[in-house]
C-alpha cells in the first residue's frame, strides 16, 4: 500500500489567490542614497571591470560605498531626502485622490 502525501494548495482547497494589480497612477517610492550613488557610478564601475557580471559589479559598488566617508556620502544623503519628500508629498495627493474617488474606507 502506498503512503499519501497530503499537501495543500490553492487548487485542492478549492480556493484560489491572485494578487492585487498594481495602480499604475501610484506613486514611486523614495530611493535611498545607496541607489543614488550606485546610478551614479554603475557605468565607471563596469568600464573599470568589463568582465564583471552584474552581481560582480553590485559587490564592488557596495564595497566602494561602505569605504566612503560622511562628507562623501552627503550629496547622495541629501537627494535621498529630497526624494523622500517628493514621493511623500505625492503619496499624500494620491490618497487624497484616491479618498475622494473611492470614499473612505473603515478599518
Amino acid at each position: 500500500m502506498a503512503k499519501e502525501t497530503k499537501t495543500k494548495s490553492s487548487t485542492q482547497t478549492g480556493k484560489r489567490t491572485t494578487k492585487a494589480k498594481k495602480d499604475p497612477a501610484a506613486p514611486k517610492r523614495p530611493l535611498s542614497a545607496y541607489m543614488f550613488f550606485s546610478q551614479d557610478h554603475r557605468e565607471k564601475v563596469k568600464t573599470e571591470n568589463p568582465d564583471a557580471g552584474f552581481g560582480d559589479v553590485g559587490r564592488l559598488l557596495g564595497a566602494k560605498w561602505k569605504e566612503m566617508s560622511d562628507s562623501e556620502k552627503q550629496p547622495y544623503l541629501d537627494m535621498a531626502n529630497r526624494d523622500k519628500l517628493r514621493a511623500d508629498a505625492e503619496k499624500a495627493a494620491y490618497n487624497a485622490r484616491h479618498v475622494a474617488a473611492h470614499g473612505a474606507r473603515r478599518a
